[in-house]
């Protein structure tokens, strides 16, 4: 399965209260060697002993594995499970009250697993830990009502095992707030209650132009919280062929969900290209990018841009774009203070989608937790003709490349929800718009593009009606003319313009840069953009 077939999966199964996730899962899970539970309990039924855990020897187990060849999950499934088609997988539903802490009045927290079948062919396994000691969960049939599954008189296997699972926080047990499905993919809602894009646990060889490898969290662990806690943890271990990994969730479930993330690393092999807090999301048209935009409704996305907060405390904006071929861009830092991609636009006038409402989707936000030294935040944009395909991946990029028998460790934030936890006191990028360039009126004589920029918020309200603005400008190639800045009663705010020239034939992507400034401050954090020209033949005037 590859990145397009997985994406368009999760995309049309991630209506709220059923968020599926992108890719495979995991190993088989082990035999069945234990009794099934009555049905009141079936979810705290286990498989084996209880062990002690804890995270110390999680990453040791990591270890151990990236020190061994690697081994492919096992994909066994009954021949009646592996025939499902969509609606069949969906109509398979996790009971209420087998949910893991179903019978803890005392728990904040519940637990529902989802089923084996449709995209999801590997077992991953599941243990829960109590007082230090981890047992493995057992999957029993009474867990599931299967509805016009097929399934329901279908004589399944003991050691089926499950494919993901789901969290449920007290406010509102009927809907989740974070779900773990396929590959290492997770997704969580903030408060607007809304699944959108998705993190993941690693990201290897991304966006070069071959196939990328996708590891796979293999076990969880879940410690049962104590009596009335907001904070949920997960443990997780992660295997593919070139990197083992031991993860640590803490989860906060709010307004703005956090997810405190501790990430250990141990690779079997070189890596070409690692992405650390790998974020995935869709854009397939807005005001600024319409190549595909052939459907009734003004704009279609999960997010509108990649958000930069460097290390020496530049803020950047790179508005998101569809292009016709893969497209990656670098932004070269050293210990950046956050970057996310968000859903700035929260105008429902401008989606116009009243059952998707891609206004409410959530932004998410990276804050590392130390030092990540020098690296990049990479963006890669690929084509798609269809919501349903996830087609931006951004992700931090260390410059030192991981040694084969190492330990790396990475910790970080991650913030789910409308706003991300920091913002430039600077006026922000709001809309960016492009067309033909040139003078209204006055025949034109050459190609050129027009870039309009609208900015809000900072100290434009502190400006008086005839305070001399202005854009600061930067092109890698081209004759950038037409310049101007003026205010912007609709918002408040200011709008810049200007006008790109090509003067070659060439159509390499042009990177730009726009600031406004007053009195030789900045007034605004810095818009950025990578803007491809039309083939000479095409550029029309």
């Amino acid at each position: 399965m590859h990145r397009r077939q997985f994406a368009r999966a999760a995309a049309a199964l991630a209506a709220f209260g059923i968020p599926l996730h992108r890719a495979f899962a995991a190993e088989a899970a082990a035999p069945k060697t234990a009794a099934a539970a009555t049905p009141a309990a079936a979810a705290a039924s286990t498989l084996t002993p209880a062990q002690p855990f804890d995270y110390a020897w999680l990453k040791g187990l990591a270890r151990t594995k990236a020190a061994a060849a690697y081994k492919a999950p096992a994909e066994n499934l009954p021949r009646e499970v592996a025939a499902l088609d969509w609606d069949q997988y969906q109509a398979i539903q996790y009971r209420d009250d087998h949910a893991l802490w179903a019978n803890d009045a005392d728990s904040n927290f519940r637990l529902k697993f989802f089923h084996l079948g449709l995209f999801f062919k590997s077992a991953v396994r599941m243990h829960e830990v109590v007082g230090g000691q981890a047992r493995q969960l057992a999957y029993d049939p009474e867990m599931f009502d299967y509805g016009k599954s097929g399934l329901r008189n279908v004589k399944l296997p003991a050691n089926l095992g499950f494919a993901g699972f789901r969290v449920d926080f007290h406010t509102d047990w009927r809907s989740d707030v974070a779900a773990f499905l396929g590959a290492s993919y997770f997704r969580a809602v903030g408060g607007e209650r809304q699944y959108g894009l998705s993190a993941r646990g690693l990201a290897v060889d991304t966006g070069l132009g071959r196939a990328e490898e996708f590891p796979s969290f293999t076990d969880f662990w879940f410690e049962r919280p104590a009596a009335g806690s907001d904070v949920m943890t997960v443990y997780a271990l992660m295997d593919s062929p070139s990197v083992a990994g031991a993860y640590r969730f803490d989860i906060r479930p709010g307004n703005t969900l956090v997810m405190d993330v501790d990430a250990a690393l141990y690779p079997r092999k070189a890596v070409e290209r690692l992405g650390i807090a790998p974020l995935t999301s869709m854009f397939q048209y807005g005001e600024n990018d319409r190549r595909v935009a052939n459907d009734w409704r003004p704009e279609v996305h999960d997010s509108d841009g990649l958000a930069v907060w460097s290390g020496q405390g530049e803020w950047l904006w790179r508005p998101l774009t569809n292009p016709a071929s893969l497209r990656f861009s670098a932004f070269t830092d050293e210990n950046p203070r956050g970057f996310g991609l968000l859903q700035r636009d929260r105008d429902f006038d401008h989606y116009q989608d009243d059952g998707v409402f891609y206004e409410k989707r959530p932004s998410l936000w990276v804050t590392p937790r130390a030092g990540w030294g020098k690296g990049a935040i990479n963006l890669v944009e690929l084509p798609t003709d269809d919501e349903t395909n996830d087609n931006i991946v951004a992700f931090w990029n260390p410059a030192q490349p991981l040694v084969p028998g190492e330990e790396r460790l990475f910790s970080y934030q991650l913030h789910w929800g409308a706003q991300p936890p920091a913002m430039p006191r600077l006026a922000q990028a709001v809309a960016t718009r492009t067309g033909l360039g040139g003078v209204v009126g006055q025949k034109r004589s050459y190609f050129s593009q027009r870039f309009a920029v609208d900015f809000a918020g900072g100290d434009f309200s502190l400006l008086s009606g005839n305070a001399q603005v202005e854009p600061v400008i930067w092109a890698s190639r081209g004759q950038v003319e037409i310049t101007s800045a003026r205010p912007l009663n609709a918002l408040r705010g200011w709008r810049a313009m200007f006008d790109l020239r090509p003067m070659d034939d060439s159509v390499e992507p042009i990177e730009l840069r726009l600031f406004l400034r007053y009195q030789g401050r900045p007034l605004t954090e810095t818009w950025t953009y990578q803007w491809t020209p039309p083939a000479a033949a095409q550029r029309a005037f």
